[in-house]
């Protein structure tokens, strides 16, 4: 079953094919500035509706996204580069190319109270270290 979210305003859209069997933690310099908990999934498999503005720096490997109008970053995407084995080691068994989706802006995500839930289900945090 397909689940939905949105930035703040609601002008940028997402759908992702299920919900999260897990969460990245990263502890790079803008995630721990934003916030960002990563849901990953196969890049075909998520829908983006509206525009969204790419942020890009660091190794330039991938271009945050957020919306233009409330600035809320809802996912990432490839800039055409292969993760090879830093892909498969994140996500076991996989052959796919993949993005990231902001899972704090996925509808029934939740974050309060020192663990992450999904439709009060409990979602495992993984931390991922990228500390610049």
């Amino acid at each position: 079953m397909s689940r939905q979210g949105s930035c703040h305003c609601g002008a940028v859209r997402i759908e992702v094919p299920r919900a999260p069997e897990w969460v990245g933690s990263c502890n790079c310099s803008l995630c721990s500035k934003t916030g960002w908990l990563v849901a990953y999934y196969p890049d075909d498999e998520v829908r983006v509706e509206g525009e969204t503005v790419a942020y890009v720096w660091g190794d330039r490997m991938i271009g945050i996204h957020h919306c233009p109008t409330c600035g809320v970053g809802t996912h990432w995407k490839t800039l055409g580069e292969d993760f090879g084995n830093a892909r498969k080691e994140a996500v076991p068994n996989s052959s796919f190319s993949r993005m990231g989706v902001h899972a704090r802006v996925l509808e029934g995500f939740d974050a309060t109270g020192g663990q992450c839930t999904f439709e009060e289900e409990p979602v495992e945090v993984r931390l991922m270290d990228n500390r610049d």
